[in-house]
């Protein structure tokens, strides 16, 4: 469950859900087909909780999982983004707009696109530093109160910045990049959310897919996939973070499991108010993190990964450019 019934942002969702980002770009090569049926077949397990965002494409990520969604909304708890805007002439460019009339505006829009009449969670994809939070929030609020949002979350936000926002409007969510190689989180910002009843959503539990150990070059990845470029998969930091997927790979094996399904069990041990969103285009990845939900580690299996893969050891940042990232997280 993601937020608190008691200060009522209580939201009901699976124990995972699916991030729908790499079925339209980012990832390679599209198949809206393939992603289409990896929604269906989501829904079908008993996935509820969808994650997409209005820049993802930009917007043709939303009007794929509304089409998608098509005759099925039902049960469906349905979650995007606003705030990370991308030039239509050049979508590279980017800029941050948390202003109270982007807010309306850009929710009115996913609406359209999205063929709902209501969004279940609306996150702040990126905080505007030039725009004071409580404005922001505020706004946000105001979509509640018109029906038009159920829940509010904030993406990539700091403890301080989450703290104002809180007061403002309840959060019910933040999502942010976790998993076994990204645990900045754990110091200050998880303490914080948990101390106010707010729900974690991690983004890339899998690392971007290197957790899966099927990534060992980024000359194998395919063209315009962004992670030919990330720090992470370039040079020597590349040969320290394959090292560390190699003991992941053992301590999985001698469970029979693969190494993405350990990684993935791994963040979903970290409590019951953490909903991570691996993200896949197909089918078969889908199925296979399906099964991590069902892996249950004890204390000895979390103290092994620890041991192997300590936090702070993964090397290179999180992105070529850190600084759309919320200060202080």
């Amino acid at each position: 469950m993601l937020g608190s019934s008691e200060n009522g942002t209580a939201l009901t969702v699976s124990a995972l859900g699916l991030g729908c980002m790499g079925m339209s770009e980012f990832y390679g090569t599209a198949d809206e087909s393939e992603a289409v049926r990896t929604i269906h077949t989501a829904l079908d397990a008993g996935l509820t909780l969808l994650d997409t965002a209005d820049m993802y494409g930009p917007f043709t990520n939303e009007k794929l999982v509304g089409r998608a969604l098509t005759g099925r909304r039902d049960g469906v708890v349905l979650a995007t983004k606003f705030g990370n805007v991308r030039d239509l002439e050049n979508p590279s460019v980017r800029r941050i707009d948390g202003s109270p009339e982007y807010v309306r505006e850009a929710c009115d829009a996913s609406l359209r696109r999205l063929g709902v009449d209501h969004i279940d969670l609306y996150y702040q994809h990126r905080v505007d530093p030039t725009v004071p939070i409580e404005d922001t929030v505020g706004a946000m609020g105001e979509l509640v109160a018109a029906g038009k949002v159920r829940h509010l979350g904030l993406s990539e936000a700091s403890a301080s910045t989450i703290r104002r926002a809180h007061r403002t409007h309840p959060i019910t969510a933040l999502q942010t990049e976790y998993s076994l190689w990204t645990r900045h989180i754990e110091d200050e910002i998880l303490p914080t959310i948990r101390k106010l009843g707010i729900g974690l959503v991690p983004y890339s539990p899998l690392g971007r897919g290197f957790l899966t150990g099927t990534i060992t070059s980024p000359e194998r990845l395919e063209e315009g996939d962004f992670r030919r470029h990330n720090p992470r998969f370039q040079g020597a930091a590349l040969d320290t973070n394959l090292a560390l997927v190699e003991r992941v790979r053992a301590l999985a094996g001698a469970k029979g499991l693969t190494p993405g399904q350990l990684a993935l069990a791994w963040v979903l041990a970290q409590g019951d108010d953490v909903v991570p969103i691996p993200g896949t285009k197909r089918v078969r990845y889908l199925q296979e993190n399906l099964a991590a939900a069902f892996v249950e580690l004890d204390e000895t299996d979390l103290d092994e990964l620890s041991a192997a893969f300590p936090a702070g050891a993964a090397a290179g940042e999180r992105y070529p450019d850190m600084s759309s990232i919320d200060a202080s997280s």
